[in-house]
């Protein structure tokens, strides 16, 4: 009995501990629940983590050489959490005065140290754990901060919070602008950073960020560490623009749209052999200077004009309908079709002309009589031919925004196609094309006939590596017969050599092109008259390299012809891209050794003989040498030969120096106890003491010449 009791004791003793427990934890949790909810909520959400995207590292956009054309740089949002766990008050107070000292110094110079370290003390009281100490610094800004006081001890002892954030910069600034184009919120994607967005901007990223309380209660996210999971970086893309030849290109087109005081003005320069855009430059006048704002290259159709003319000239030429040297008719520059007069841009008072002449001057009445003659008929086949050309397709261009070109349909009442339709469709008008369309099609023919896909991109690249090549493409392998690719192109060397743009000719190389003047408002009664000005052609024109487009909008100062508008900066730009690149010159020393000539040998050169031969020698000019064992010689040439010639220093007499250098005059002169005066630069012209006199110590005086 005993045992038994003393057995229930302990099972009472147990049991009372257990429902003391329970008690204590039900008092808690009542406690915990009803009256420090807040505070424990509190300590939830300061410690509530999760995984969140954050922004990849975007790939770079390179020029054909690898320069950087955008890139992303890396900057920081600095921000300071005062209230971490591991700084204690006695850390703080021990670093909050160098701490202040440093930001004041080297962050933020609006705010003593005093008032820095106010600022912190107030940060620290008040609970700001997203105290911002610097927004957008770079990586050197960053590193600096880092070794502060306090912000030194690390990311979780130190409470420095570092928010990284790429910014896409253009190292070039505004050189190709439109075209290398640009991502931004709440706006369209513009060119290869649009076209090629997802390929730029890899796979997003992961990371753990905390959730804190920020000053006024709000959420703030903040990363809990320094990785960043699953995260695959853009690709770089390295595009076919040379960043010199841009840069030639923009300069020239800028300074042509100053001088002329125009409205907006591009340029194109496209390798002939494969397609490759190498420059692309668009320029507008705003109020806050020149910017280029829109890709009128690729963006905008225009009626080309004149530039226009070498389409309808092979299109005679392709159906057999004309050739280089039959006559047709110009009626002094003025015609009449149905109602409406069609004049030529200057007078010329031809009545008739070869085909070749109205081309190179550019006579409208010309080509418009003649392809409305040979296509009257049947004006389909007209319209036919140039989509044999291709001049109906749009490029294809890597970049969004490209217009399709228009060519109206034979008798089409929804093209409105009239009598006067096809004579202003054969100079340029009723229809329209980009500019790049239109190179292209001046590129083909620059090409003996192959047609190439225009293109930007060359390469698509991870890391320096080359991942996905993009090929030059054929289009058409022959827009014409190989006949009519040979007149065509003496068609725009003649227009250079005898025409409307002989005045652009240089001696340095030759170049082929055509120029365009088109009205742009002709169909608004009672408006002033506006102009756009067009150059188009390639060179070397014997072996073309490059072809280029320059399109110049309402020139309102000085002249408004593609002569004097477009065509001095297509010059402008041939030039510079002549004699910068070397491999499209000629080699000099390609053709046979010269023999040597009297005219290109040293003749009448008078000094030491030991000298002159040596100088022979190393020139490698053969001589002989007829001397006679003298100290002194003269050089002279006959025909292809050179001799060395006695020159006589006699001992008693003053010597002749007439042609010899100063130093070799004054030796010989001050040797033989005369005084030597001397006046002008070069070799001896005149002595004043004649040679053959007797020496009695006079002064010489020598002028040089």
């Amino acid at each position: 009995m005993q045992v038994k009791n003393e057995i229930l004791v302990r099972i009472y003793i147990v049991l009372s501990v257990i429902v003391l427990f329970a008690l204590v934890i039900f008092f808690q949790a009542i406690k915990v629940t009803l009256f420090e909810k807040d505070k424990w909520l509190a300590k939830a959400e300061q410690f509530h983590v999760k995984s969140m995207s954050v922004s990849k590292e975007r790939g770079n956009i390179l020029s054909h050489d690898g320069s950087l054309l955008s890139t992303s740089l890396p900057y920081y949002d600095i921000r300071f959490d005062p209230l971490t766990s591991s700084i204690t008050d006695k850390i703080f107070w021990k670093n909050v005065d160098s701490l202040a000292l440093c930001l004041s110094y080297y962050v933020d110079r609006s705010l003593t140290p005093g008032g820095m370290k106010q600022k912190l003390i107030d940060a620290r009281t008040s609970g700001d754990r997203y105290l911002l100490i610097k927004k957008n610094a770079n990586h050197l800004e960053l590193e600096r901060i880092k070794q502060f006081p306090l912000f030194r001890r690390g990311r979780y002892k130190g409470g420095l919070i570092v928010e990284k954030k790429p910014k896409r910069e253009r190292p070039f600034g505004i050189l190709a602008h439109r075209t290398i184009g640009y991502v931004r919120e709440g706006a369209n994607p513009v060119g290869l950073e649009g076209k090629f967005d997802k390929v730029l901007g890899g796979q997003a990223g992961e990371r753990l960020m905390r959730k804190i309380k920020g000053m006024n209660g709000e959420t703030i996210w903040i990363p809990a560490d320094d990785f960043t999971y699953k995260q695959i970086n853009g690709k770089d893309i390295k595009t076919t623009i040379d960043i010199n030849l841009q840069d030639i290109t923009e300069e020239a087109l800028l300074r042509g749209l100053q001088k002329n005081n125009a409205k907006y003005g591009t340029a194109i320069m496209m390798e002939v052999e494969t397609g490759a855009i190498r420059a692309i430059a668009n320029l507008d006048q705003t109020e806050n200077g020149w910017w280029e704002r829109f890709n009128y290259a690729i963006g905008q159709t225009i009626e080309p004009g004149s530039t226009f003319k070498l389409a309808s000239a092979m299109a005679l030429l392709e159906n057999n309908l004309i050739d280089l040297d039959d006559t047709v008719q110009l009626h002094l520059g003025k015609y009449e079709f149905y109602d409406e007069e069609m004049v030529d841009a200057s007078y010329h008072a031809l009545e008739e002309s070869t085909f070749r002449k109205a081309f190179e001057i550019s006579s409208n009445v010309g080509i418009a009589l003649t392809v409305d003659e040979k296509f009257k008929n049947d004006p389909q086949k007209f319209v036919n031919q140039l989509k044999d050309f291709n001049l109906d397709l749009p490029t294809g261009i890597e970049i969004d925004g490209e217009v399709p070109p228009y060519i109206k349909e034979s008798g089409s009442e929804e093209d409105d196609w009239s009598g006067i339709t096809l004579p202003w469709m054969s100079i340029g008008y009723e229809l329209s094309l980009t500019p790049l369309q239109l190179l292209t099609f001046y590129n083909a023919v620059a090409n003996d006939g192959k047609m190439m896909k225009p293109y930007l991109v060359e390469e698509l690249m991870q890391y320096g590596v080359a991942q996905t090549q993009f090929k030059p493409t054929v289009v058409d392998k022959s827009i014409a017969s190989p006949s009519t690719i040979a007149k065509a192109k003496e068609l725009l060397e003649g227009v250079v050599d005898e025409g409307t743009a002989k005045k652009l000719k240089t001696n340095v190389y030759n170049f082929a092109g055509k120029t365009g003047t088109a009205q742009v408002n002709y169909s608004r009664r009672g408006q002033k008259m506006k102009h756009q000005a067009s150059f188009a052609g390639y060179f070397p024109a014997e072996n073309p390299k490059y072809s280029i487009m320059v399109v110049v909008n309402d020139p309102k100062q000085g002249s408004y012809y593609g002569s004097d508008v477009a065509g001095p900066i297509f010059r402008e730009i041939a030039d510079k891209a002549y004699a910068s690149k070397f491999e499209i010159q000629p080699t000099m020393n390609q053709e046979e050794k010269p023999s040597w000539r009297t005219y290109s040998l040293p003749d009448l050169n008078i000094g030491e003989k030991r000298e002159l031969a040596y100088l022979l020698r190393e020139l490698e000019i053969p001589f002989s040498d007829n001397s006679i064992n003298q100290n002194w010689s003269v050089t002279k040439a006959k025909n292809d030969t050179l001799s060395l010639l006695s020159r006589n220093i006699l001992p008693e007499v003053i010597p002749n120096v007439k042609g010899m250098g100063l130093r070799d005059a004054i030796y010989i002169l001050e040797n033989k106890g005369l005084k030597v005066t001397v006046s002008g630069f070069g070799k001896v012209k005149r002595q004043s003491v004649p040679a053959g006199r007797t020496i009695k110590g006079q002064t010489v005086h020598l002028t040089l010449s």
